[in-house]
């Protein structure tokens, strides 16, 4: 099958493939929902120079790094051929297979226009919504991540976002996996995770679920009460437990410390009931909850954290794991930057988790990763216009104000559950940009529940817009995604795989052998993310322990 359109300029042929790999991911047959393997692009009337030219043309101060990339690229070719196809990506999580890849001067941008062009032309019309997820975003946060957080190793909450093309690609990039049930531990070991990178990290776990992590080798888990001790001393016996404290989120959007964490008081009660049961308790663990406005509620649990582990080093635990949770923002113009949390962080843990005290620092992210990576696409099914009843206006005005009702095939009990949980009004961008001249009409859109909740947005202001306009809704990719079972449900919209061949590139060449990788930084540059740390953030007070009398 091909896809083939035009863009000014240049044009842009699409290779589609049909395979069971695309079904796996639908729900849907291999026919119905091809994956697109590759993206073909071709610039009229344009050849690429030869090396010669492009090494003259390279500036001055870049013939160290060109120099180290030709060296690596010869030393490549020396691997054991085992070892190529692991760097190649074929022996590893994630290939070229997986994703379309998006050749310079392209964007996922004209990737999406590419499909919903295809999904309006099709006869069927069954394809109204559908991802497009843009992997090198991905490998672009992980590497800011490294920069900003050296001393901090990070691991993907599944429940966030639990699509195959994102933990294949935070696989590859050697990232642990955070699993709160049975589901997720079963789908990342499937894909050839490890069970030394798991966590069963669920304070609150089913007993079956307890011996399915000891059968299946996962050792470290979770807990935060005296019952929990009990069911994973009596079925699984030989686990390493990170202790969960609570923490003071009440400036966040999600309050977690109401259900989840142990309040320093009850910590010292919990681990002796861990040294009578012979229970290892190996570290602790915090959250500040979602959307936390305020660094410094790190530095606070860090001290607290530094105290449960005095606490423990007395009762003969040897503690070595301080998870930090999560709560970093996923997009750019969040309240509070990400490198301003890293400042924060790092000045704590210099304090109280000084570099080699021997303590492993975690932490476990989700929408950092994958919210600004996700792009969704959902079509118009239906629209109405709707009279408001305001008594005067119809005076006022000769014609009784209205306003237009647009209807979706998802809404808030699917994809758009934001709306619920974090309160959000979901912004689209319209696929087809309305002149100047066209007049704005008071619109509202609608999910496919008849019910007077499914209101995906209101207030909004938008052309006259037709049955089969797609719009365009950025910074979708938390909470979105494998989100099935949790609604009762199955996920049935489609993803779309996209990563650019710089990120490709990056992502291979962070595969090489320690000693062949002769200048870490220079891995990294090609993938900045433009986003400048600066020595003037603001560091607040360091914080003492909190008092648990």
């Amino acid at each position: 099958m091909l896809i083939k359109g035009l863009v000014p300029n240049r044009s842009l042929l699409l290779v589609a493939v049909a395979s069971p790999f695309t079904a796996h991911l639908s729900g849907a047959s291999a026919p119905q929902l091809p994956l697109l393997l590759g993206v073909l692009h071709k610039f009229r009337g344009h050849r690429r120079p030869p090396l010669a030219a492009r090494l003259a043309l390279a500036p001055a101060k870049e013939d160290g790094a060109w120099r180290r990339r030709r060296r690596q690229r010869r030393r490549r070719r020396r691997l054991h051929p085992a070892y190529r196809l692991l760097l190649l990506g074929m022996a590893g999580y994630l290939s070229e297979t997986d994703f379309v890849m998006v050749e310079e001067g392209f964007s996922t941008r004209d990737l999406l226009e590419e499909l919903t062009l295809g999904a309006s032309e099709a006869t069927t019309g069954e394809v109204a919504a559908f991802f497009v997820a843009d992997l090198g975003t991905v490998v672009r946060k992980h590497f800011c991540f490294l920069k900003c957080l050296p001393r901090v190793r990070p691991f993907y909450a599944v429940k966030c976002n639990s699509s195959l093309g994102v933990l294949k690609v935070l696989a590859e990039l050697g990232l642990g996996f955070s699993c709160a049930n049975k589901a997720e531990m079963e789908l990342v070991q499937r894909i050839g995770v490890p069970a030394s990178k798991i966590i069963y990290a669920n304070p609150c776990k089913q007993i079956a679920q307890i011996k399915y992590a000891a059968k299946h080798g996962v050792q470290l888990l979770s807990f935060d009460n005296e019952m929990e001790l009990v069911k994973v001393a009596k079925s699984h016996p030989s686990a390493k437990m990170v202790l969960c404290i609570a923490t003071n989120d009440s400036h966040s959007l999600s309050h977690l410390s109401l259900n989840f964490g142990a309040s320093l008081k009850s910590c010292r009660h919990l681990l002796q009931n861990a040294k009578k049961s012979h229970v290892d308790v190996v570290g602790v663990s915090f959250h500040v909850g979602s959307g936390c406005p305020d660094p410094q509620a790190y530095a606070q649990s860090i001290a607290d954290a530094r105290l449960v582990f005095e606490m423990g080093a007395e009762l003969g635990h040897r503690m070595h794991i301080l998870d930090l949770g999560g709560s970093f923002p996923g997009v750019e113009g969040a309240k509070v930057r990400f490198e301003e949390i890293a400042s924060v962080i790092n000045s704590a843990l210099d304090l109280y988790f000084p570099e080699g005290c021997g303590v492993d620092i975690l932490a476990k992210l989700g929408r950092y990763y994958v919210t600004s990576a996700f792009t969704l696409a959902v079509s118009i099914t239906a629209k109405k216009e709707v009279l408001l009843d305001q008594p005067g206006r119809e005076e006022e005005t000769g014609s009784a104000p209205k306003t237009m009702a647009y209807h979706l095939d998802e809404g808030v009990y699917g994809i758009f559950n934001s709306v619920l949980f974090d309160n959000t009004c979901p912004a689209p961008v319209l696929q087809k940009k309305p002149s100047t001249e066209q007049p704005l009409h008071s619109s509202s859109l609608w999910g496919p529940v008849v019910d007077g909740c499914d209101c995906v947005a209101e207030g909004l202001w938008l052309p006259q817009l037709h049955v089969g306009d797609w719009l365009v809704f950025e910074n979708m990719g938390a909470y979105t995604v494998g989100m099935g079972s949790f609604l009762g449900g199955t996920q049935t919209c489609r993803i779309t795989y996209a990563m650019s061949r710089v990120a490709w590139e990056a992502l291979r060449e962070q595969l090489l052998p320690p000693e062949q990788d002769e200048d870490a930084e220079g891995v990294c540059k090609p993938l900045s993310c433009g986003w400048e740390i600066t020595d003037t953030l603001c560091v607040g007070p360091v914080f003492t322990p909190a008092s648990i009398m």
